[in-house]
């Protein structure tokens, strides 16, 4: 008996680390009865190349419509928390409406909290064999591990069996996934309702959701149904289930639907959560229910503690929009983040209302982590995220911007994870990157440069500062992209890679702002919104919407083509540059019909003696003019895509040609011949070419020329890189 036990144990701890990822799982769906079997998604999906049917979720959202979304499922939920054991007892009536034109006989439940219940996950098998570093990486000890349980499943009062299965070809031993075999199957068009019990423990909090102290975040919490697509969506051809595992990186895909939501928890206990609290809390046996709902959402999450301080409140009220109830929930050691994060949470409502659309719901949620509890922060739920906490958030320091860039980030979110809801599985760049690009242009709207300096640096009068987008180009990985832009957010080379699609997306899209100029980009996003609001767009869709919006579509698929679907790097520079006087040269010239040797005495006194001549009746003339003419010489180098771009030269008269070099030649030489020397030669003069790996090497001088310095601005990344180091140890 024991010998049996270790044995598959240890077979069990083998299964979980000898995994082949490449892989492709087997089809779990099977035939039953009038059921046909409905593929997974591909295990390794990722950018999305065709454009969605113009039908796609129900075609476009019209802003006379009913309801805001194409409600799929709706959500009702009663749970209750012990703060003591951290868990969770939860019971929810799930309806689905089946979309497709084929009965279901099966439909498959994230149960994400299984990520953290111990080695064989996919989380935790990627985190190990793979290497890859996950915010702090907290340590689990015992009694910090999480799950989920499905108690009860019940479909018209007859029990529903279910088994694990693994859409991505992961380990055995992973349960976030899980299939239901419905007794009853649904019909097209037709929606069953799922009665299920379940029970959480909360893990530790370690990676967006959990515990610390009495402290409670709580979120991928609920049994949650994953997405049926339909032809013509996201690139599919037939009805597929997109369902993936929980992978380390990977965040969330669900459909759109309704969420009434009973929350108990001890009496003293501050509850904050998606949506709007109904009615006043119940009070009963020393504990209180709290009741919240929200329409047109994807997700739910909520918070619960009683060390909170007592909710810093705001109104946000803008054109189209209700009446926006602004909440932040802080603890007394964090009291001074709160009124910042609440200004920022405002400032961001009004922005991307003005710019995108207006905001639809009538409240937001912030919270602001505890001590201790780090990797609660910096993240998006529908109208409820969290932001950061420092000690310190003085204006114009580095924890000020911080606080301030999170809050806005994950208020962004909102939008583009939230309102467009994108699947952050195969596509994180179409959530992370474009909000954060986003993000950018409301800081540089704000003139919120990042400042770097420490408090004795600031006594000392030092304050370097980094502007907006300049930042984005530390991380970026631009000398060596490993993965495009719209590779999936776990079959990557490395954590640094999958960090790209946040720096490397917002600096493509400002490199392609630049190229088509402000407005038409901010058509091009309005029009997204507008077309793709409540309905799951894809990188393809996105793409069509830029190039229509912008009306240049040449530069935006070849941005794409770079970038998001290849990993062309951007490196021109200037190889060599001359500018050299044209003298006459010793040999034989013909002169009135005969042969005259021009030999180098003769010559050198000759060119002294028009010198001086022409230096005479010139006095005032600049350096680099003179009697003879100049040759200047510049060749460029192209090391990696080919980009539109521009070459300036500047000459000592105070004149400048600019030639433009287009191609995927490696090299080019241009030349000149002129009445003045050649200065200075500058490709990306007017800096709009962002993505360019290196911008110290696109200029050259031909004598010390303060003005070469401006170019180090764009490359200020290296030195601040620096800097956050010298800035971690302080």
């Amino acid at each position: 008996m024991l010998r049996s036990m270790a044995g598959s144990l240890l077979a069990l701890m083998l299964g979980a680390s000898a995994v082949t990822w490449a892989q492709a799982p087997t089809p779990q769906a099977v035939q039953t009865g009038a059921c046909s079997s409905i593929p997974f998604a591909d295990a390794n999906a990722s950018a999305v190349t065709v454009p969605s049917a113009d039908n796609a979720w129900g075609g476009p959202r019209s802003d006379a419509a009913a309801t805001l979304s194409d409600r799929v499922v709706n959500y009702d939920i009663s749970a209750t928390l012990d703060p003591v054991k951290h868990t969770i007892d939860g019971k929810q009536k799930l309806t689905w409406r089946n979309r497709s034109n084929q009965p279901v006989c099966a439909v498959y439940l994230h149960m994400y909290l299984n990520a953290f219940e111990g080695p064989g996950s996919t989380f935790m098998t990627e985190q190990r064999n793979l290497r890859f570093g996950f915010r702090s990486g907290v340590e689990v000890d015992k009694g910090d591990w999480g799950y989920s349980e499905l108690r009860r499943v019940q479909q018209a009062g007859q029990p529903a069996r279910w088994r694990f299965v693994h859409p991505d070809g992961g380990p055995s031993t992973d349960r976030t996934v899980v299939r239901l075999d419905l007794p009853q199957p649904v019909a097209p068009g037709a929606s069953t309702t799922l009665e299920i019990d379940f029970f959480n423990q909360l893990p530790r909090v370690s990676a967006r959701t959990g515990y610390f102290g009495t402290f409670h975040l709580v979120a991928q919490w609920f049994p949650k149904i994953g997405v049926l697509e339909l032809p013509g969506e996201r690139g599919a051809t037939a009805p597929r289930w997109n369902v993936h595992e929980f992978h380390l990186h990977s965040e969330f895909f669900a459909d759109f639907g309704s969420y009434d939501v009973k929350l108990t928890v001890p009496k003293g206990y501050t509850v904050g959560a998606t949506g709007e609290e109904i009615g006043a809390p119940v009070e009963r046996g020393g504990k209180v229910t709290h009741r919240f709902v929200q329409h047109d959402v994807h997700d739910f999450a909520w918070t619960a503690d009683k060390r909170y301080a007592k909710p810093l409140e705001g109104v946000y009220t803008g054109p189209g929009s209700p009446r926006v109830k602004v909440k932040v929930l802080f603890h007394p050691e964090y009291a001074n983040n709160a009124k910042p994060a609440l200004q920022a949470t405002i400032d961001a409502l009004t922005f991307f209302s003005r710019t995108l659309g207006p905001y639809p719901y009538k409240t937001v949620t912030v919270v602001i982590p505890p001590f201790n509890a780090d990797e609660a922060g910096g993240m998006e739920y529908p109208t409820f995220f969290t932001a950061s906490s420092y000690k310190t958030v003085e204006p114009n320091t580095p924890q000020r911007y911080g606080l301030d860039f999170v809050t806005i980030h994950e208020f962004g979110h909102g939008y583009f994870y939230g309102i467009l809801a994108s699947n952050e599985f195969e596509e994180p760049a179409l959530d992370e990157g474009v909000n954060e690009y986003w993000n950018q242009r409301m800081l540089r709207e704000r003139k919120q440069d990042l400042h770097l300096s420490t408090p004795w640096m600031r006594r000392l009068g030092i304050n370097p500062s980094l502007k907006v987008f300049d930042s984005e180009r530390i991380s970026a990985q631009l000398d060596d992209p490993s993965d495009p832009l719209g590779q999936n957010s776990w079959n990557r080379l490395s954590s640094r890679s999958y960090g790209t699609v946040y720096s490397r997306t917002a600096t493509m899209l400002r490199d392609l702002e630049q190229r088509v100029g402000t407005p038409a980009m901010e058509r091009a996003f309005k029009l997204y919104y507008q077309r793709w609001k409540f309905r799951h767009p894809s990188f393809a869709d996105f793409r069509e919407a830029l190039a229509e919006g912008t009306g240049q579509r040449a530069a935006v698929e070849q941005a794409f083509a770079h970038q998001v679907y290849g990993t062309r790097k951007i490196d021109d520079s200037i190889a060599t540059f001359s500018s050299d006087e044209i003298l006459p040269q010793p040999g034989y010239v013909q002169f009135k019909g005969k042969r005259v040797e021009l030999t180098s005495k003769g010559l050198d006194k000759a060119i002294k003696t028009f010198r001086d001549g022409w230096k005479k009746n010139n006095p005032k003339a600049k350096e680099g003019m003179g009697a003879f003419p100049w040759r200047s010489t510049v060749v460029v180098r192209r090391k990696g895509a080919d980009v539109p771009q521009m070459l300036r030269v500047k000459f000592a008269d105070g004149s400048s040609k600019t030639v433009r070099w287009s191609g995927e030649r490696s090299w080019q030489r241009f030349s000149w011949i002129t009445r003045s020397k050649a200065v200075s030669a500058q490709l990306d003069p007017d800096n709009r070419i962002y993505l360019d790996t290196n911008k110290l090497d696109d200029s050259r001088t031909l004598k010390s020329d303060r003005s070469a310095a401006r170019r180090w601005g764009s490359d200020f990344a290296a030195l601040a890189q620096t800097l956050f180091s010298l800035l971690a140890g302080l």
